[in-house]
């Protein structure tokens, strides 16, 4: 029999598109409603297809933004050029198997889990030998899930690995291969951004500001602290992605990240993120209590900024002043460093000003781009000119601060040669009038501090910074 009589039956999860319809449902509605989760574990002890059929009627996904595998797509729009009839064969739930099929038009038929009918493995198997017959369809999947459905097909078409296609082969002998082939390992890193580790040398400043640095036991402990606030931040860093999906799909640079991109599988990130979060535990338990206290208290405000607080104008701004600041404050319970009202207020308009930098570039270039408001923001385009104002007053608020400092009797007492620290002054002022400057022509990295780590100017300026501050001592 010709391939044009044989009906073609897709996988969805992980083969036509490179998501679970379920995770990518269950995030969703963990992003409107946390506290559904419980919700979720009774709808779970009642059944996976009717845990699938809760979800899929409290929420919607935007099928048109998803990754999908264009080359299976290739392939089977040119199968259905022949004549051939597709099916779309699926353990997610029937609304959104509904709503991918009308989304390419290239199906048939839809099969696809109801609420009391978990569509899987021999469920699925049975179910397309009662429609066509045993080896009456060619069928096409990704996991090995799908070996009891390739053992009653006439052929298996395996999207996956390698070692996925050797077991297909063990029970179906004809086999087209659509191998995808991905490093983890980059794509883990990217998706930890590891590069925003650099945020987290700020738990050093205390060290300098207490003329510690040179004591060994206190840079160990640092560094501890660093390592432990650096996990930490990547496991959120994982879950804010993971919820922020819709938005990222949306993004023409958010859009390539590992999860949005599906280059990474959701099931992976959510174990990733469990043993990030517990390795960063681990690390503070090795710390005075005060610094667990600190981390707890930065794992709780990040995750409620990825949940709501990021969706609320001026509040997501504040709330990542409040997390830069964290990360000194951490420093000082890592080695039960008292912090000077000095240093807190220098830190929190400064960062305050960093975190507008961070949107207003956001906005710039949503502006650029055409459009009129950030997907998953609070702001509109016409905020960018508010944004700058508040932005460089709490710059120059923080400078004056410092010069304040500068003329305080407390600073007699801590350096001998205070007049140097002068320098401090003119090379903060001179730095932030850069970094707004350079946000306004649209040259600046979307975070300021990132930005400032990989700029030659801003590395100067800091190395200048600590020495003077060394000379002073």
């Amino acid at each position: 029999m010709s391939n044009t009589a044989i009906p073609l039956c897709v996988d969805l999860d992980g083969t036509l598109t490179r998501t679970d319809f379920l995770l990518e449902g269950l995030l969703v509605l963990l992003k409107q409603r946390p506290w559904a989760i419980f919700l979720c574990i009774g709808w779970l002890l009642r059944g996976k297809a009717h845990l699938k059929e809760q979800i899929a009627r409290r929420v919607t996904i935007d099928v048109g933004v998803l990754p999908y595998n264009t080359q299976l797509v290739d392939y089977l729009k040119l199968e259905r050029s022949t004549g051939r009839p597709l099916y779309l064969c699926t353990a997610s739930n029937q609304r959104f198997a509904d709503q991918v099929a009308d989304h390419f038009g290239l199906f048939d038929g839809v099969l696809a889990s109801s609420a009391d009918h978990n569509l899987l493995g021999r469920n699925k198997a049975k179910a397309l030998v009662e429609q066509f017959g045993d080896h009456g369809f060619d069928y096409c999947g990704d996991a090995l899930a799908d070996v009891p459905v390739w053992r009653q097909a006439r052929q298996a078409i395996v999207v996956g690995d390698r070692h996925l296609a050797a077991a297909a082969r063990k029970v179906n002998a004809a086999i087209i291969f659509f191998e995808n082939k991905r490093h983890y390992l980059p794509l883990v890193l990217k998706e930890m951004r590891v590069h925003q580790w650099v945020k987290n040398v700020l738990i050093f400043l205390p060290l300098l500001s207490a003329h510690r640095f040179s004591d060994t036991a206190a840079v160990l402990a640092a560094c501890i602290a660093f390592a432990s606030f650096s996990l930490c931040a990547s496991s959120v860093y994982l879950l804010n992605d993971m919820l922020d999906l819709d938005a990222d799909r949306r993004h023409e640079r958010k859009r390539s990240r590992p999860f949005a991109a599906g280059n990474l599988p959701l099931s992976f990130g959510i174990g990733l993120t469990v043993v990030l979060a517990a390795s960063a535990a681990a690390l503070a338990a090795l710390l005075p209590w005060r610094f667990g206290v600190v981390l707890v208290a930065y794992f709780a405000t990040t995750v409620a900024y990825s949940f709501f607080l990021k969706r609320l104008a001026l509040i997501d701004v504040f709330t990542l002043a409040c997390l830069y600041t964290v990360r000194v404050v951490a420093g000082g319970a890592a080695n039960d460093i008292y912090l000077s009202y000095w240093l807190i207020l220098f830190c929190v308009p400064v960062f305050l000003s960093l975190a507008m930098v961070k949107r207003y570039v956001e906005l710039d270039g949503i502006l650029r781009a055409g459009q009129m408001k950030a997907a998953g923001r609070g702001y509109i385009t016409q905020d960018l000119s508010i944004l700058r104002s508040f932005g460089t007053a709490s710059a120059y608020l923080a400078v004056l601060v410092l010069a304040l400092y500068l003329n305080s009797p407390e600073l007699q007492t801590l350096y001998r040669h205070p007049k140097a620290l002068w320098a401090v002054f003119a090379l903060t002022l001179y730095w932030v009038s850069r970094i707004w400057m350079f946000a306004f022509r649209g040259q600046m990295h979307d975070d300021p501090i990132v930005f400032a780590f990989k700029d030659r100017v801003s590395l100067a300026v800091m190395g200048l910074c600590v020495g003077s501050m060394l000379l002073a001592i």
